[in-house]
């Protein structure tokens, strides 16, 4: 990449790199034991999805992971340059279709490339609304610290005012996590990080704990939510505003700003908690389609943290960014 130094790019993502290999085949579900409407890494028993996706007659390949789709939906509304996104992928054909897609949109990829790698794929089996992701990260686990220190990057992330990270990275990359937040947070940048998945707080508390200290921003829907108040001991984990509320009054490195906490329930309204503010939610009705207007549900958190996050870079306010 060359990066732009008289017009540095303002927001910085880093996550996994996948591509999404997309078929609505729903018997896959029942052959590899998926839920409709789910997340999760691919065991070795589930492996095989790949070539049966690759042989169903109605695939799709799609440039995917959570934060390269965030970047993408950022950058729609974004002028050009503003959006870079850092990540590892393999040397093959499945990390040039990655690049090109962010070209097409308007991302810079910043990838570090490991040689004789394959890129990381997610299958996804999409049945009516639902969508269920089974992912192998190959290349994408494989990422490294030193890679936030080459001459683009680090160049990249003096230009930043805006990070966001998801938490599907933290399951390998916390160390490189807690650098790149340690330097923004040290600048007083704004950090935005997504809890990902039902899996992430369950069996990555850890890892989570030691980044939400510095985020400004905490992003996540009712099952992720639900996810963490119970791995928190929450007495009602479903009190989604109960849940934003204790996120939000976490301890925070970054005192200059409050802690806000977005929590998105599909078709219900959505609920925004700031540390600020912490028993009044603010609660925000969202514009609810029709069943003939809804393709699917993949990628509707990461087109709304795209939403949100290009508007707090636009200088929009917390309200209209969530309306975005």
């Amino acid at each position: 990449m060359t990066t732009e130094t008289q017009h540095p790019y303002q927001l910085l993502c880093i996550g996994n790199p996948l591509l999404d290999m997309q078929t609505s085949d729903g018997s896959l579900l029942d052959k590899y034991n998926l839920k409709p409407n789910d997340a999760i890494r691919a065991s070795l028993e589930q492996m095989g999805i790949y070539e049966d996706i690759s042989n169903a007659p109605d695939i799709q390949f799609v440039a995917g992971g959570a934060a390269q789709n965030t970047a993408r939906g950022a950058a729609y509304i974004l002028p050009p340059k503003h959006v870079v996104y850092v990540g590892c992928v393999g040397d093959d054909d499945l990390a040039d279709k990655l690049r090109e897609a962010n070209a097409r949109e308007g991302v810079e990829s910043a990838y570090l490339v490991k040689k004789g790698e394959q890129t990381g794929a997610c299958g996804v089996i999409t049945t009516g609304h639902n969508r269920s992701l089974v992912t192998t990260l190959r290349a994408a686990h494989m990422f490294e610290k030193s890679h936030l220190s080459s001459t683009d990057v680090a160049a990249c992330i003096k230009g930043a005012n805006y990070f966001y990270i998801t938490g599907f990275f933290l399951s390998h990359g916390v160390e490189s996590a807690l650098e790149l937040c340690e330097t923004a947070s040290g600048d007083g940048k704004v950090i935005a990080m997504n809890l990902s998945a039902p899996f992430i707080p369950q069996h990555f508390k850890v890892q989570l704990e030691t980044i939400l200290p510095y985020a400004d921003f905490v992003l996540g829907n009712e099952s992720e939510a639900e996810s963490w108040g119970s791995a928190a001991g929450l007495p009602d984990p479903k009190d989604h505003a109960a849940v934003a509320r204790a996120i939000s009054l976490l301890p925070k490195s970054n005192l200059a700003r409050p802690r806000v906490v977005i929590i998105t329930r599909g078709a219900d309204s959505t609920v925004v908690v700031s540390s600020a503010t912490p028993d009044t939610p603010q609660i925000y009705p969202i514009q609810k389609l029709s069943d003939e207007e809804i393709v699917d549900g993949n990628g509707a958190g990461d087109a709304f943290a795209g939403g949100f996050i290009g508007g707090l870079v636009l200088g929009k306010s917390i309200d209209e960014a969530v309306e975005i």
